[in-house]
């Protein structure tokens, strides 16, 4: 399941039977980047029955906000991310690598939050959230080296980049999407690693040549092919036809918006 959520083989399908909460939640990740969000969300429903404080029902929070926030409801996503918060605020370490996950699960909260802000453009409420988030892997002694809250660190840059990108600064993003790049590629996850490569392909289209940002956004949509990650295909595809990277691009884009309704997506925009 550690596979399918967050290490090399994210289009494991069908997923196996989750036997335990913390479990429960890897599935539940899984299928949300395979773009499954009806089994994704009665998961996470089932969890928030099971677990209902500490540092798991937090990430189960953030994990039902980043649900919403993938389909445009980031203000409905605000209201779980803002959730997610407060449980792992209140959460109280019993066992050693409870402070850990604790730590992980306030970031997780963090950068849904600033996300959230952005999708509703409030730039300045983005930035303060990245910055409070970064003070707080600082304080935990986050390890570059060691790979200490390598997921953390990872959504940082990319959260930040994000921002940096709708505020029209093409270089803070570039900076960003690099460095979340780096970290993934020393990471266990092909979908960070994607992910951050879409980030690179946006931050590129600054430039005045727009050909590496067409190869960049190229290679995403087929990496997302292989390992059947809809969601994130179906963004590369918006970033391809919108830059011209390939052709029929588009119809890509329409296809993998299909198959998220068919899945139990509901956007909340569809832009063509």
């Amino acid at each position: 399941m550690t596979a399918a959520a967050f290490g090399d083989r994210p289009g494991t399908s069908p997923l196996p039977a989750a036997t335990d909460p913390y479990r429960r939640w890897l599935r539940a990740v899984a299928l949300g980047g395979q773009g499954f969000y009806s089994g994704a969300r009665a998961e996470l429903a089932r969890l928030q029955r099971e677990v209902t404080e500490g540092p798991l029902a937090s990430l189960a929070a953030s994990t039902e906000a980043s649900l919403l926030r993938q389909l445009g409801w980031h203000r409905q996503a605000a209201t779980h991310d803002g959730r997610a918060f407060a449980l792992a605020r209140a959460a109280v370490p019993r066992l050693p690598e409870d402070t850990t996950r604790i730590v992980e699960a306030q970031c997780d909260a963090l950068t849904g939050l600033a996300a959230d802000a952005l999708g509703c453009g409030r730039l300045d409420l983005s930035r303060r959230l990245l910055a409070q988030c970064a003070d707080l892997l600082r304080a935990a002694g986050d390890d570059a080296a060691a790979g200490t809250f390598w997921r953390q660190r990872i959504r940082l840059h990319w959260v930040t980049a994000e921002t940096a990108l709708a505020s029209g600064d093409f270089g803070t993003a570039k900076q960003h999407a690099a460095q979340a790049s780096a970290l993934a590629d020393r990471s266990p996850s092909v979908r960070h690693r994607v992910k951050s490569d879409l980030l690179r392909a946006a931050s590129a289209t600054g430039d005045p040549d727009l050909g590496p940002a067409r190869v960049l956004a190229a290679g995403v949509s087929e990496r997302c092919a292989e390992h059947g990650l809809v969601p994130l295909r179906w963004a590369a595809a918006m970033l391809a036809h919108g830059i011209g990277a390939v052709p029929g691009a588009d119809h890509v884009r329409d296809e993998c918006a299909q198959v998220v309704t068919c899945r139990g997506g509901r956007f909340a925009t569809i832009r063509n």
